[in-house]
């Protein structure tokens, strides 16, 4: 798990190496193990080390294998490295170190381009061939680890956050129309390639790119997820059994690619507490954590009665955290300022505060991100499937959180676009390869937008701290499973229904039967106070208004009565629009000022 980053020029010119630098000392929270540089030609690398596997200088990068003419950076974990280690061996290849990055460069010398469908894991790499003067990058199936890049007709530059572009210099800050009407539409979403900034684009998930030192460019996708029923007839316990062995193989693929101790982020929840239970017999002191927060207009602000229970039951070594809300006020700047892109969700920030804390204990943990768009674990599951009308109408009626006439209600004519995210939207929902509505729903949710929410706020707030989050419930084999089970298995007793089924008689049924929790942070839900104040002061500041994004009557509508306008998914309507502009104030406006 590191920070990577890199440029190619394409007009003869050489790298920029001071911005590279600067590229590079961006990342270092990415990776305060070790710095390195690497340049040839039109070329240059930057590299910032998590040390997780061989913990020898022996794997520091940038990797340079000078026999294969070929160098290498790369971010995340190969969890099936010694598999293929010991295949390339096999084949003749001899190795001068002993983590997964070296695998990479051998299975890239070895297979080409198609080493990708190779790795089982989670990764963002590039690899430049020093005889073809070619790059290449990948980026893992689900998006697990994030590539972004900016591109101009002389130079590429990427890096694993757009924040690392931005202290490079060069980039087009302008907003980008159409992110904004599906960041404001999606929960904060803006599926790739697209960011908030018209300078700045993502690598999507499943995808690679090549560069010729030319400027020629290839996109190619790898990977396609098949939700359709298999051949073969399956019984419900055939499919409970397939899961079971599959999460089981999951687990123990994340546990074990680690020469450090691993932990578990248990919030009391099944899909965390199915972990531990999963993890327990194998570790001999396993190390959880959870957090809590102030509760807010009567909301309860944390799980602890549910994570106790857990802990208790196998024995964990137990780390509880408990924060006031003027703690979290004072440090959403910083979990702002770690946000790779705006991330409305509240548990963004609850990531964040946890993570610093996590990580004096231990460099990796286990999170359950994922299982419920894997496993239709969402309440507006049922409730699409249960309404009447077109694919979009179905899904929008429960998910989008604005629709398109209040966009043009909250937006200044400057950004006002078309119905963009629904016409987007009904395209994903059309692709083929899906049985019925919900096959759509899920594959969308697994492929397109679960990227950008939960599992990018985990990369980016664990991150943060040089903590390693991984999350097995998105393992591409359990994913590829999932999505060939019927819906109505999944929707079953309240959703989750085959993790529920695994879970039992594992964990404590208290926690399999209990309603659904989420990562709560009540106060960034229920405006009051201090943060109500603090969001007036964003939302009336000189930068806002200069902006022009947003006409004044709606900021104010929604300053009068914040708690009257929430989302579909009740997520406060307020916080979405002060935390926009509050990251662009941090990220942006501070670099380019």
């Amino acid at each position: 798990m590191c920070g990577i980053c890199g440029e190619l020029r394409f007009d003869q010119s050489a790298p920029d190496m001071d911005a590279l630098r600067r590229m590079t000392g961006r990342l270092n929270l990415r990776g305060p193990d070790h710095e390195g540089y690497y340049s040839d030609g039109a070329l240059a690398f930057g590299h910032r080390r998590l040390a997780i596997i061989d913990l020898s200088s022996d794997a520091d990068q940038p990797m340079v294998d000078e026999a294969l003419h070929l160098a290498l950076v790369f971010n995340g974990t190969i969890y099936n490295y010694k598999e293929l280690r010991a295949e390339l061996v096999e084949m003749g290849y001899t190795f001068f170190s002993e983590g997964d990055s070296e695998v990479i460069i051998k299975a890239y010398h070895a297979w080409g381009e198609h080493c990708v469908q190779r790795l089982y894991g989670m990764f963002a790499f590039a690899i430049w061939d020093k005889r073809t003067k070619t790059l290449f990058l990948a980026r893992d199936r689900l998006g697990i680890k994030p590539l972004y890049h900016t591109l101009d007709g002389a130079r590429l530059r990427f890096a694993s956050t757009p924040q690392a572009l931005l202290a490079g210099g060069g980039v087009d800050v302008r907003l980008d129309p159409v992110a904004l009407h599906q960041h404001f539409t999606l929960h904060g979403v803006v599926p790739a390639p697209r960011t908030i900034l018209q300078g700045i684009r993502k690598l999507p998930p499943a995808h690679t790119l090549s560069f010729t030192a030319s400027g020629e460019v290839v996109q190619r996708c790898y990977w396609q997820l098949d939700a359709t029923r298999p051949e073969q007839t399956f019984s419900e316990q055939d499919w409970l059994d397939a899961v079971r062995i599959v999460l089981r193989r999951a687990v123990e693929r994340h546990r074990l690619a680690a020469d450090v101790p691993v932990g578990v982020l248990l919030s009391g929840g099944l899909d965390s507490s199915l972990l531990v239970g999963l993890l327990a017999d194998h570790v001999d002191e396993l190390n959880t954590f959870s957090i809590g927060f102030e509760a807010v207009a009567g909301e309860q602000a944390d799980e602890f009665e549910y994570s106790d229970l857990v802990s208790k039951e196998f024995n964990t070594r137990h780390h509880k955290y408990s924060l006031a809300n003027a703690e979290v006020l004072k440090r959403l700047p910083e979990a702002i300022a770690q946000m790779s892109e705006p991330m409305p969700s509240y548990d963004a920030t609850a990531f964040y505060l946890l993570g610093e804390r996590v990580s004096t204990d231990v460099k990796v943990v286990l999170a359950g991100q994922g299982a419920d768009e894997v496993f239709g674990g969402y309440f507006w599951y049922p409730l699409m499937d249960a309404e009447k009308g077109t694919p979009l109408e179905r899904f929008s009626r429960h998910y989008f959180d604005r629709d398109h006439a209040e966009y043009l209600e909250m937006m200044t004519d400057r950004y006002a676009v078309p119905d963009v995210t629904a016409e987007w939207v009904e395209e994903q929902l059309q692709q083929p390869g899906a049985d019925e509505f919900l096959d759509q729903v899920l594959r969308l949710d697994v492929t397109r937008l679960m990227v950008d929410d939960p599992v990018k706020r985990v990369d980016n707030m664990t991150m943060a701290w040089g903590l390693e989050a991984r999350v097995p419930f998105i393992d591409h084999e359990l994913v590829e499973l999932a999505a060939k089970m019927p819906p109505s298995l999944k929707l079953k007793e309240g959703g989750k229904f085959p993790l529920k089924a695994v879970a039992r008689g594992l964990i404590p049924d208290a926690v399999i039967d209990r309603a659904k929790g989420y990562f709560p942070v009540p106060a960034l839900k229920y405006v009051r106070g201090e943060f109500l104040e603090r969001m007036r002061t964003i939302l009336n500041s000189e930068a806002c208004i200069g902006r022009g994004l947003y006409r004044r009557s709606y900021v104010e509508k929604l300053l009068a009565d914040p708690e009257a306008h929430l989302t579909r998914i009740q997520g406060s309507k307020l916080w979405h629009l002060a935390l926009l502009e509050w990251w662009l104030q941090i990220n942006v406006d501070t670099v380019n000022s």
